[in-house]
């Protein structure tokens, strides 16, 4: 916190006189392809953007409601500050391992030529992938604090593009629902729309707008109004005008614009992490992301045989030997006959007076049971409900690290309001402190504090298969293929994954155990590729997989990378990715319901000869969606692969040196 009050104090100091007849403020990318045009005018402030010399936003204003007035206008600008910088870091859980991150920066000094005069800084980054600028608030005269009403910044899209977004009723959210298609003009005025969203512009250039370290502000969305999207801040509990109450010096998260003619370009972007602060956590060495059990989904199956099964020792014993025999790194315990593992007096899940996550319930022996895993190589995690976890954290906390626990599922928060976002950012301070992995689930998207806090693995924020345990119409690939070119250009991807029961829609019904899933089971394998997630879920009982085919590919495949490319991809209707880990590579693609061929370039590859193993859909998945066919070639890098995606299908091949 010093290191941030001198930062700002040294932007406040370095305001000069104005700028005399300064019309525009320009800053380009390193590559001089993104353009980015702030300005002035008789009663506002303004800025555009433009890419390869075509206008993406035109020019939107800018102001900020305060509780005792507008900051917008009769603003003195001082001399901007230029800066060129490079910042090499590495990441512990990432798409990457090791990010170059060139960017070239602008701090604008504002200051009010009239009462109350309160100074801000506003400062603009520009990457060749994108655009990201936010408001800085330092130390000034007479001034110690604010009350922020409303954030209007707005994004006056050129044109008419095409909108690939999530609507929401209101604030109060898990963020999952089927997401739309739409061109901006037909967005219902005033709807929320949720972060991040995607606008495709003529010509095949591609906008994507989120928002990057959110610590001590309110989560932001998008609304139309008057033909424009604006800014919308969640605001404070009970009460629907403060959004943001801070002490300076203070500033508000990014507001990141991604920007390329290559979707792709979108999905391999670490600019998030790149607009967040380095790695807090001192030793890293106790972070391992990796895959893990969630007997929840399948209904918490084991075998007749098993002697008394329950919320005990020898039903997570069952799911523990399966992990130790297949390379699973945790087994989560979660609940037994729909009450969770730790005493609480609510109903459905739901927190009652007495919900206490440092009891568990009667014949469970949570040291116990982490005792026998530490044995076996397995790390146990658990979940648990916010409400029942947040008013004893630290205590909490203190018992999960001696019974030996790695880490947890906070679930059911459903807010992104300032409170929240500061009690999420608190967990993961104390979790760190503790040795402890957080996986967020009913929570706002990611915004890159993975590189600040790498013990966050995970977020949910979108529908995802659980819903094919109530849902009559299930999560079809159609839904699938959306998710990579909306929610995850904002980060890892919370999804329960590994259902190896799949059947055609018209054999599709809602089973609470032993659910039925969507699409082919390669297109389920594929999804362990396509998805950035640090801790993909195996959420089928152990019997569904033991020798059955492609299990042995979710064994080996890892969760973190140290490289990405996107080889192919069309919006909405199929996507190829590669990922490496070491020298391997893995390739994942899914497939909307149409058929298609997708011929593979394997010229990213380093020179030598390499052994493919390709999983690809039978001709019969449109009868029998779990028949796949398994073959191995020889390949170099010259080659190229020609694979037929099947309707909700998918392909996984899993590259290594021969």
């Amino acid at each position: 916190m010093k290191q941030l009050a001198n930062l700002l104090l040294f932007s406040y100091l370095i305001i000069a006189l104005p700028v005399s007849g300064q019309k525009n403020i320009n800053l380009f990318s390193p590559d001089g392809s993104l353009h980015f045009s702030f300005r002035q005018s008789t009663n506002s402030i303004m800025y555009s953007v433009e890419y390869k010399g075509k206008t993406i936003v035109d020019h939107s204003s800018l102001s900020l409601q305060f509780d005792d007035d507008l900051f917008y206008a009769n603003l003195l600008i001082g001399k901007p500050i230029y800066r060129d910088t490079t910042d090499n870091y590495e990441l512990v859980v990432g798409k990457t391992k090791y990010v170059h991150a060139h960017y070239k920066e602008v701090i604008i000094p504002l200051e009010e030529k009239r009462k109350p005069f309160r100074i801000m800084n506003f400062v603009v980054r520009a990457f060749d992938d994108g655009i990201a600028f936010r408001y800085e608030f330092p130390k000034q005269k007479n001034r110690t604090k604010y009350t922020l009403l409303d954030e209007n910044t707005m994004f006056k899209l050129h044109g008419d593009p095409l909108a690939h977004a999530l609507f929401l009723p209101n604030y109060t959210s898990s963020h999952e629902g089927l997401y739309s298609s739409l061109p901006v003009s037909k967005i219902k005025a005033d709807t929320l729309m949720d972060m991040p969203a995607l606008f495709e512009f003529p010509g095949h250039v591609f906008l994507g707008i989120t928002e990057a370290a959110l610590t001590d502000y309110a989560g932001m969305y998008l609304s139309k109004h008057d033909d424009v999207l604006i800014s919308k801040l969640s605001p404070l509990p009970n009460q629907k005008i403060i959004k943001v109450t801070a002490t300076l010096p203070h500033r508000s998260p990014w507001r990141v614009l991604m920007i390329s003619d290559r979707i792709g370009l979108l999905i391999e972007s670490n600019i998030l992490t790149s607009l967040n602060e380095p790695c807090k956590i001192k030793d890293v060495s106790w972070i391992k992301p990796g895959k893990t059990t969630f007997p929840w989904w399948n209904g918490n199956v084991v075998p007749d045989s098993l002697n008394a099964p329950g919320n005990n020792f020898v039903t997570n014993q069952y799911y523990i030997d399966f992990c130790a025999r297949n390379n699973i790194e945790y087994h989560s315990v979660v609940e037994y006959g729909l009450h969770q593992w730790y005493m609480d007096d609510g109903i459905s899940f739901q927190p009652g007076p007495h919900a206490d996550v440092t009891t568990p319930v009667r014949g469970l022996d949570m040291k116990e049971i982490c005792d026998y895993a530490k044995q076996k190589g397995v790390g146990i995690r658990v979940w648990v409900h916010f409400y029942a976890l947040y008013p004893k954290l630290d205590t909490a906390f203190a018992v999960f690290e001696k019974w030996g626990l790695k880490g947890m599922m906070v679930d059911f928060m459903d807010r992104d309001d300032q409170e929240m976002v500061n009690m999420q950012t608190e967990i993961l301070q104390k979790a760190a402190a503790h040795h402890l992995h957080i996986q967020f689930h009913g929570a706002y998207k990611p915004t890159g504090l993975n590189r600040t806090y790498p013990n966050e693995f995970t977020r949910e924020g979108t529908r995802n298969y659980e819903v094919d345990k109530w849902d009559t119409k299930g999560l079809s690939p159609d839904d699938d293929i959306n998710i990579p070119f909306t929610r995850m250009l904002a980060g890892s991807t919370d999804y329960h994954l590994g259902g190896f029961r799949a059947v055609p829609q018209d054999k599709f019904k809602t089973q609470y155990t032993r659910p039925l899933v969507l699409g082919t089971r390669c297109h389920m394998l594929a999804m362990y590729i396509v998805l950035e997630n640090y801790l993909q879920m195996v959420c089928d009982y152990p019997a569904a997989y033991e020798g059955q085919q492609g299990f042995e590919f979710i064994k080996a495949v890892p969760t973190t990378w140290d490289e990405t490319k996107v080889i192919e991809a069309k919006v909405n209707e199929y996507i190829l990715i590669a990922r490496r880990k070491n020298m391997d590579w893995y390739m994942g693609a899914i497939n909307n319901h149409e058929e298609r061929h997708v011929n593979i370039s394997l010229n990213f590859l380093n020179d030598g000869k390499y052994v493919a193993d390709i999983y690809n859909d039978a001709d019969d998945t449109n009868v029998n969606p779990n028949h796949l066919i398994v073959q191995k070639r020889s390949v170099v890098k010259e080659d190229k692969l020609l694979l037929e995606l099947a309707p909700g299908g998918g392909f996984v091949i899993h590259i290594h040196k021969q």
